[in-house]
């Protein structure tokens, strides 16, 4: 099936989930206070009486902080003191919920259309309130265009893959990621634009992907260390980086020395002096072996230009890694120390999933990661005119 175009943006997800997912909790709000913070509300189609809910941003999901009533005016209000500033949810309903950043000295005002509350609302008195806005509107415009275009992309996938029609497949998946992409484009504009404010620190760390985004991740983890060194938005996504740092683009790829078929050791550094593909991989892995025709295939065009594939296999059993070397095709150099996920070359490059793939120029160093099909042959025939 096609997981990836099942998958949905991270804080449109986050936001589905949040609707079962509020908890009670001992409130940290409570009367206006100078040093606290104050969010003032004007809705529009509130009856008198509605309610209003804060809830706050937590590791994994939304926890409930406060309540308020709207007034016969629309009106509503939260106030009191925080621990530390915050993203915060303010929601009628399930289906009707904004967003906004809330700390100690914040002076809030919010309005919009309480029965279509996240496509209207506003935010004044918050610049970081309104980049959030903007990237959640994005998100939700990409996850929008996403659902529209489901039914029959997945119909058109279906019937392409009872085909076998392995071009057709590519090109419709290629279709979804494009929409996807294009608001994962906007919300690294937006965190450009904004490298110091701790919703970059949060969209950085848990919307986009840190490691296929790293050098901006990091520029963004280099602001926030001088101008909020002790938020938990800085923390996490310094937490995050750290384990990315030594396999980013533009850095030396750490060596990797395992057993080859034969038995012997295989240094990657061997391979120094072409543009080499490690490719992690297994016997076991269906995506794996779903994607080898098109690792065959860009090996075929290119192996005589100076390009090179050292696939890392995550297989425990040896004879299956090696039928499936042949089953495949796959000619070139193999390695592996036979540990499944414990593979001592996955755990040095951080390796979560598979299919992964690290692209080496002929001096070893990293110049792109997860390259797939197209994408692999078109970065390939740029290097190797």
């Amino acid at each position: 099936m096609m997981h990836k175009m099942k998958s949905l943006l991270y804080l449109g997800a986050l936001l589905g989930m949040a609707n079962a997912c509020n908890k009670n909790t001992t409130p940290t709000t409570g009367g206006t206070d100078a040093t606290g913070y104050q969010l003032n509300g004007q809705l529009q189609n509130a009856p008198a009486g509605t309610k209003v809910y804060l809830a706050e941003l937590g590791e994994t999901q939304f926890v409930s902080r406060d309540t308020a009533t709207v007034d016969e005016k629309g009106q509503f209000k939260f106030a009191g003191t925080l621990p530390e500033t915050g993203l915060y949810q303010v929601k009628t309903s399930d289906q009707n919920q904004a967003l906004v950043v809330l700390g100690n000295g914040s002076r809030l005002e919010l309005t919009g259309d309480a029965q279509k509350l996240a496509a209207t609302y506003a935010v004044k008195g918050s610049p970081d309130s309104e980049l959030l806005r903007q990237v959640n509107q994005a998100l939700q415009t990409s996850q929008q265009q996403m659902q529209q275009l489901m039914p029959r992309l997945e119909q058109r996938y279906t019937q392409a893959a009872q085909a076998g029609r392995q071009d057709s497949m590519q090109a419709i998946q290629r279709q979804a990621e494009l929409v996807q992409s294009m608001g994962q484009r906007e919300v690294v504009r937006l965190v450009r634009q904004n490298p110091g404010s701790i919703v970059s620190g949060f969209v950085v760390s848990s919307v986009l992907n840190p490691d296929e985004n790293f050098t901006l991740a990091d520029s963004v983890a280099t602001q926030l260390k001088t101008s909020q060194p002790n938020s938990r938005y800085t923390k996490a996504l310094v937490a995050r980086l750290e384990p990315l740092r030594a396999t980013a683009v533009g850095t030396t790829a750490p060596e990797i020395s395992l057993a080859a078929p034969d038995g012997k050791a295989l240094p990657l550094t061997s391979l120094r002096g072409k543009y080499v593909l490690i490719d992690f991989w297994a016997s076991w892995c269906g995506p794996c072996r779903r994607e080898n025709p098109n690792v065959v295939k860009a090996y075929n065009k290119f192996k005589g230009k100076g390009f090179e594939i050292y696939g890392v296999s995550f297989d425990q059993d040896r004879a299956k890694w090696l039928k499936a070397i042949e089953a495949d095709g796959l000619v070139w150099k193999h390695v592996s120390d036979l540990k499944g996920w414990e593979s001592a070359a996955g755990q040095t490059y951080g390796i979560k999933s598979i299919p992964a793939s690290i692209l080496l120029d002929p001096q070893g160093r990293i110049i792109g990661k997860n390259l797939r099909g197209e994408a692999l042959e078109a970065k390939l025939a740029s290097v190797l005119k």
